[in-house]
């Protein structure tokens, strides 16, 4: 199942560049975890090795969450992280250009109903909120998929 995000987020980002995503599905794992939500850039430039927000091909009612890898004719060849997750362009080619709709920039990790003891809060406060950044050495070895 390919790596999801709300449908809400499109229609609010007119008014901003940056807005949120809720991830779900492993096809990100370890980058990514079921429901880690993203801050999204929409509209940014894509290079090599970011993590971005793209309309299904066949599904463009769905938003998946998948790494771009390299850049094939007029649009993008993406992966997940997780190679036994699927759906990506192993399964549907070359993303045009026009469904990649952003970049994501940050991680925000929700605390689990579970962490109350002051030591799994404190690692969570330590770790909640990552950048997402762009992994140049990732999309080297996943091309080679």
């Amino acid at each position: 199942m390919p790596e999801q995000s709300s449908q809400e987020t499109v229609r609010a980002r007119g008014a901003l560049p940056l807005g949120p995503a809720e991830v779900t599905g492993p096809s990100m794992v370890p980058t990514l975890h079921h429901g880690d939500v993203l801050v999204v850039h929409w509209g940014a430039r894509v290079r090599p090795g970011d993590v971005v927000v793209l309309r299904h091909p066949f599904q463009q009612d769905l938003l998946v969450v998948k790494r771009a890898v390299e850049r094939r004719g007029a649009g993008w060849w993406v992966l997940g992280d997780n190679a036994f997750a699927g759906g990506d362009s192993t399964d549907y080619g070359v993303v045009p250009e026009e469904l990649v709709l952003g970049k994501a920039r940050l991680r925000y990790r929700p605390l689990k109903p579970g962490q109350r003891s002051p030591f799994a809060v404190a690692r969570w406060a330590l770790s909640a909120l990552r950048p997402v950044s762009a992994d140049r050495s990732a999309s080297r070895r996943l091309r080679a998929r």
